[in-house]
């Protein structure tokens, strides 16, 4: 067995370093040491708060615990590969890896949730697979058209790479909508053609930039309800309004009285754990996650990083996101201290 330690939240806002035994990985298993892992400021940070609905089960086998707390929680993850137990076909001994894991400095894990870097990717950039991965799905759901307008809501680390693939997609103009100005700067070098506060970024004004009519799609990435008012109310006859934000436990009030009735207008979700059964005869996971690979590159993600803490200061590194986002974007635990 060898010795291990990992992030746990024993309550809201309430986080602890705990060790973890590890042993030699079993069956289908993968044994990673840890170089980086990037702290998730929409989901985890709504985990950290307690804002998740105590009764919902975690989707990953490798959270432990429960919303309800403790909860061994995260899912972005950089490593070098130690060992592979029997019958695993894929990553060897030294290769780098992203494991759907938690904050954690040696574990073992299910070789379905680990990805094979390309050689020579650096962990800075193969730590985005995840939310790269969820903005892929958003845009697969989205389906954005040539030359159409695009407003995308938030600006945090996933709504900058929706940012960015939107401009790849071939999207007309791009409007990002962001409280922070860093956020909005971050958007312009990705691709946006204009980036707005939330006060100026009234339906009226909107549904003017896209020529009169309203805004072809809206995404909202933000997890605001104000968000998400203002993206129905901006959108053009039959427009689309896709939400991809995780609300967890927070109420919802929206206006579905009048516009959203008489124009005919589509509200839909997007989440990662699945891909739009429509495009089942083409698309499935080991495709999207070789489009995914074969993006990381193409964007400028590593500059999104704006702080790399050591695991032992994980409690500085949620609180700096919590209570300080404007001067964070991407938060990342470094494990080369021990």
């Amino acid at each position: 067995m060898s010795a291990s330690h990992a992030v746990w939240f024993s309550g809201p806002r309430t986080v602890e370093l705990r060790p973890a035994e590890v042993g030699e990985p079993g069956p289908g298993q993968v044994l990673v040491e840890a170089e980086l892992s990037a702290i998730s400021a929409g989901s985890e940070l709504l985990a950290y708060r307690g804002l998740v609905p105590s009764e919902l089960e975690p989707d990953l086998p490798t959270v432990e615990g429960s919303f309800a707390f403790p909860l061994k929680f995260g899912y972005a993850c950089v490593g070098r590969v130690l060992a592979v137990g029997p019958g695993v076909v894929g990553p060897g001994v030294g290769q780098r890896v992203f494991a759907l894991h938690p904050h954690q400095s040696l574990f073992a894990a299910p070789a379905d949730l680990i990805v094979t870097l390309p050689g020579g990717m650096a962990p800075e950039v193969g730590v985005f697979y995840a939310n790269l991965e969820t903005a892929f799905n958003v845009l697969l759901d989205a389906h954005p058209r040539l030359g159409e307008t695009v407003a995308i809501f938030g600006q945090g680390v996933v709504g900058l790479l929706i940012t960015g693939l939107a401009r790849l997609a071939g999207a007309g103009r791009i409007i990002a909508i962001d409280p922070l100005p860093p956020r909005r700067a971050a958007a312009v070098r990705l691709g946006a053609d204009l980036a707005l506060s939330p006060e100026e970024a009234e339906p009226p004004r909107l549904r003017e930039l896209g020529a009169g009519r309203g805004l072809d799609l809206a995404i909202e990435a933000s997890g605001t309800a104000s968000a998400l008012q203002t993206a129905l109310d901006a959108v053009a006859f039959q427009g689309t309004v896709v939400a991809c934000a995780w609300y967890g436990s927070k109420p919802l009030a929206l206006e579905l009285g009048d516009r959203f009735h008489r124009q005919r207008l589509r509200l839909i979700s997007s989440q990662v754990s699945n891909l739009d059964p429509g495009l089942s005869p083409r698309w499935d996971r080991a495709r999207r996650t070789r489009a995914v690979l074969d993006l990381l590159p193409r964007l400028d993600l590593a500059d999104l990083i704006t702080h790399r803490l050591p695991l032992a200061r994980a409690a500085d590194a949620y609180r700096l996101l919590d209570e300080r986002p404007a001067e964070a974007l991407q938060v990342t635990l470094t494990y080369d201290e021990r």
